[in-house]
């Protein structure tokens, strides 16, 4: 056992809640300002091939990440413009930009590389470790596995909350997700806040897929989120659209998914599929039992009408 549970199981667990823990912020940002997004795992999808692209286009890793922005925030805004200002149905709309986020990068692979399904290697971001936090105590040995690009992805999930709960912008947010009526009678512009939020939910949800492509792996594949934007979404619900408990959701699904991978060199006993689909049954079990009554903003899913 205590070969099994190591360091490197927890450095694990939070390498692989990453590509959770991103998409898992935008969907929380869209949803608590009032607009439903099931459409995160079409926006990693892009993501994780625009971060190939442009790495592979420009031959460097970091205008791969910005080209990964960039296509995060074109399909947030196109499912705003569904959404928010053509007031469409928002369960359609994001499901739209899965289905987009599916097809439209495996079908662009061949035409850019002229090859089905998976793309050669491109530059992928350098991920050195921090500089002197090995010997600090405790901590260090765990720390010594990071790079800045880790750091920056948890240090999100405090800039969201705190850009949530302790700003005027984030009170802002959180109106327009519980009444948008009352927001706009107080002078928030609703389709505005309403926009922004979703467009930064695919930003994220698209830097969330560009970890899995051009930061873990140097290559995209088709399909290679494999549901990891649903299981953001099973955290968000699960930890009732609140930062910190939709967090520790996410390092819970990290944790199954090092113990699967772990396990696979301890035991030979438990089918390998059996043991990769443990995060995804879990996602399951809670969704449900433990979240029945769980619920959202109240104007979550509401098309806003100035009267």
């Amino acid at each position: 056992m205590s070969d099994f549970i190591t360091l490197s199981l927890f450095a694990s667990m939070l390498h692989l809640s990453i590509p959770v823990i991103l998409p898992m912020l935008g969907g929380l940002l869209c949803e608590r300002s009032g607009v439903v997004n099931i459409g995160l795992e079409g926006m990693m999808l892009g993501g994780a091939f625009g971060g190939v692209a442009f790495s592979y286009l420009t031959g460097n890793p970091w205008l791969g990440l910005a080209g990964a922005m960039s296509t995060g925030a074109l399909a947030g805004g196109l499912l705003a413009v569904m959404s928010v200002s053509l007031r469409g149905d928002q369960v359609i709309g994001s499901t739209a930009i899965n289905l987009i986020g599916a097809g439209l990068t495996a079908a662009l692979v061949p035409i850019i590389w002229g090859i089905d399904g998976t793309t050669p290697s491109v530059p992928k971001v350098p991920t050195p470790p921090l500089p002197l936090v090995g010997d600090l105590p405790l901590i260090g040995p765990l720390l010594a596995e990071f790079s800045l690009i880790d750091i920056i992805a948890f240090g999100l999930v405090f800039l969201v909350w705190w850009v949530l709960m302790r700003t005027d912008m984030g009170l802002r947010l959180r109106a327009c997700g519980e009444s948008a009526v009352a927001a706009d009678a107080a002078g928030i512009d609703v389709t505005r806040v309403r926009f922004i939020a979703v467009t930064l939910s695919g930003v994220l949800a698209a830097l969330g897929g560009a970890y899995l492509s051009i930061v873990t792996l140097d290559l995209f594949q088709a399909s290679m989120t494999q549901g990891r934007g649903f299981l953001a979404l099973a955290a968000m619900v699960f930890g009732k659209w609140r930062v910190g408990p939709a967090f520790l959701v996410c390092l819970g699904f990290g944790l199954a998914d090092a113990v699967a991978l772990r396990a696979q060199i301890f035991t030979d006993d438990l089918p390998h599929d059996l043991l990769f689909a443990l995060p995804y049954v879990l996602a399951l079990v809670a969704l449900a039992t433990f979240v029945g009554r769980a619920s959202g903003p109240a104007d979550v899913g509401k098309p806003f009408r100035r009267a």
